[in-house]
This record gives structure tokens, C-alpha cells and sequence, in this order.
């Protein structure tokens, strides 16, 4: 038992040492990184999917509530919704 506490803490010890170098930064080094502020950047928001609703009746009619930012879109999903249900 004694021997493999020596061996984890010589291998914690080495593994600490060799490391050491890698995280010590000179005040250089430190000061090189700079970060900006790219407008471009700041304006990219991700797009935002078109919200579907169905419902369907007692009758077996479909119907549906579509909203979403990009009317494009809305069209296409009533388009592709038109025609899986077989409605066109």
C-alpha cells in the first residue's frame, strides 16, 4: 500500500512538473492576445423555425396554425403541408 502512494504521488509530482512550463505565460505572452469587436459578428442571429400546429377534426380534416419571422418560409411549409396531407 505505501509503495503505490509513492508511485501515484512521484507520477502526480513528474506529471506537474513537466506541465509547468506550458502553463506559466511570460507577461510577453499574456499581452500579445488582443480581441476585438466585429460588428458582422454581433448581428448574425440564428433563424428561427416556422411553429406548426395541427389539428385535426372529428371528421378527419386537417387543419393548422403556422407563424414564424421569415413569410418565405411560412409558404413553404403551408405548400409542403398542402401536399403530404393531399390537400392540392
Amino acid at each position: 500500500m505505501k509503495l503505490k502512494a509513492i508511485l501515484i504521488f512521484s507520477f502526480l509530482f513528474i506529471t506537474l512538473f513537466a506541465l509547468s512550463p506550458y502553463c506559466a505565460l511570460s507577461a510577453e505572452q499574456k499581452q500579445s492576445f488582443q480581441f476585438s469587436q466585429d460588428r458582422q459578428i454581433q448581428q448574425i442571429k440564428p433563424k428561427k423555425p416556422v411553429k406548426i400546429k395541427l389539428h385535426r377534426t372529428p371528421k378527419g380534416e386537417y387543419s393548422w396554425d403556422l407563424t414564424g419571422d421569415n413569410i418565405d418560409e411560412v409558404v413553404q411549409a403551408d405548400r409542403r403541408l398542402r401536399k403530404l396531407l393531399k390537400l392540392e
